[in-house]
């Protein structure tokens, strides 16, 4: 029965791994809505393919820091959701994961195109399977702005005049702190700049101090007019993430930035109204969009598993098997693998915002993004000094020659 079960598998979706039955674990992050559908399929595949899979997931604040420990111990999950950037710290020289092109027989990679793969291929070997391809673009509650008669905002002016209306609701038309402050203020950099923060070709600092207090007192601007929670109040509620705070879900933050392939984490928590799209909205003198888009999440298998072939079978399953993509729906947004986008779509299962976002994503430009903007050494830099700015501890001048400065001494060290 085994033998016909992965018979069928294979000339349905081109696999043909030949792996017996296998106890393997995964492990991921993300909220409540992608937990269930993960685990769902999980259950299909193992089921299917005759594999116990356990799963292991967690939010995100930490998740970095657990893996990690794991890697360095070698007690790590056999099928391991990994953030892109976490490739080049995990695997500078190809060898920190499985090599997928040899387990190909596995998994069908005629589902992704090059331009797909290439970001996940270091050295050769091809270190995961992009899950979707995603940007940072800001998003607005649309209930939120309806009420106060608005349509949503298309520039900073707009939310300037949104934040008029909705302040003494006890409401803001934006919120941006700690990680997504920076995302905003390093796209606004970008903007200015016209290119990423490093320069690929020579690893050296490519943005200026006037690119940075450009973008920072941009930020300055926003809280003074009411755009965003003044930052002592945003932290007041807590190390939380917007989407688990009550404002959020009561529709009084009105939007925020973040990847549209987290786009169920953020809408499903609103109680009122629902998310949608809008295009980067650009400061003046911008040279870009200052958007940063990259391969979003990525299924690796261990290169300690006990049982690759079986771990990257379930990949396969999960990402290429009609039944679990319609399972797992967009929980980790608009699928790069061309059958599983071609079964949402025909199942009506790919919503307005999405499709949206992915155009917006799609047409918006933007530096190529290096992976170090998201390195641990790289964000601590960002973070701390845009918190000392947003307390008042540092002008706008100060704080962006500790940025380059700190960051000049990270970048020896990476």
């Amino acid at each position: 029965m085994k033998k016909t079960i992965l018979g069928a598998f294979a000339l349905s979706f081109g696999c043909v791994g030949a792996a017996s039955a296998a106890e393997l674990r995964m492990s991921w992050w993300g909220g409540d809505g992608r937990h269930v559908a993960t685990q769902e399929a999980l259950k299909y595949c193992g089921g299917k393919l005759g594999h116990t899979v356990k799963p292991e997931f967690a939010g995100f604040e930490g998740y970095l820091e657990r893996l990690s420990t794991q890697l360095a111990g070698r007690t790590e999950a056999d099928i391991l959701q990994v953030d892109w950037p976490w490739l080049h710290q995990f695997s500078r020289d190809g060898s920190g994961f499985a090599d997928l092109r040899e387990l190909s027989d596995s998994i069908d990679l005629s589902q992704w195109n090059e331009g797909h793969l290439a970001p996940v291929t270091l050295n050769g070997k091809l270190n995961g399977a992009p899950v979707s391809v995603t940007g940072a673009i800001p998003f607005f509650n649309v209930e939120a702005f309806q009420r106060v008669g608005l349509d949503l905002p298309k520039t900073w002016e707009d939310l300037a005049a949104a934040a008029k209306l909705m302040n003494p609701e006890g409401a803001y038309p934006y919120d941006a702190t700690k990680v997504i402050l920076m995302f905003t203020i390093e796209s606004l950099a970008a903007q200015s700049s016209g290119v990423e923060f490093v320069d690929p070709e020579t690893g050296e600092l490519a943005w200026t101090k006037e690119d940075l207090v450009k973008a920072l007192n941009h930020y300055q601007w926003m809280a003074d007019q009411g755009i965003l929670r003044p930052w002592r109040m945003a932290a007041a509620v807590g190390n939380i993430e917007v989407f688990d705070d009550p404002a959020w879900g009561e529709g009084k933050i009105g939007g925020t930035l973040f990847w549209d392939s987290t786009y169920s984490k953020f809408n499903d928590p609103i109680r009122e109204g629902s998310l949608a799209p809008v295009p980067p909205m650009r400061i003046e003198g911008a040279k870009t969009d200052g958007l940063y888009k990259k391969p979003s999440m990525v299924f690796a298998v261990s290169r300690n598993s006990r049982d690759p072939q079986a771990a990257a079978q379930v990949i396969d399953c999960l990402l290429n098997d009609p039944e679990a993509i319609l399972i797992l729906g967009v929980s980790r947004g608009l699928p790069a693998s061309a059958v599983a986008r071609r079964t949402l779509e025909e199942a009506g299962q790919l919503g307005a915002a999405n499709v949206e976002a992915a155009r917006i994503v799609a047409e918006a430009t933007g530096p190529a993004m290096s992976p170090l903007i998201e390195h641990p050494a790289v964000q601590e830099v960002f973070l701390t000094n845009i918190e000392e700015f947003a307390y008042g501890r540092a002008t706008a001048e100060e704080a962006a020659d500790r940025i380059l400065s700190e960051l000049r001494r990270a970048l020896r060290r990476l």
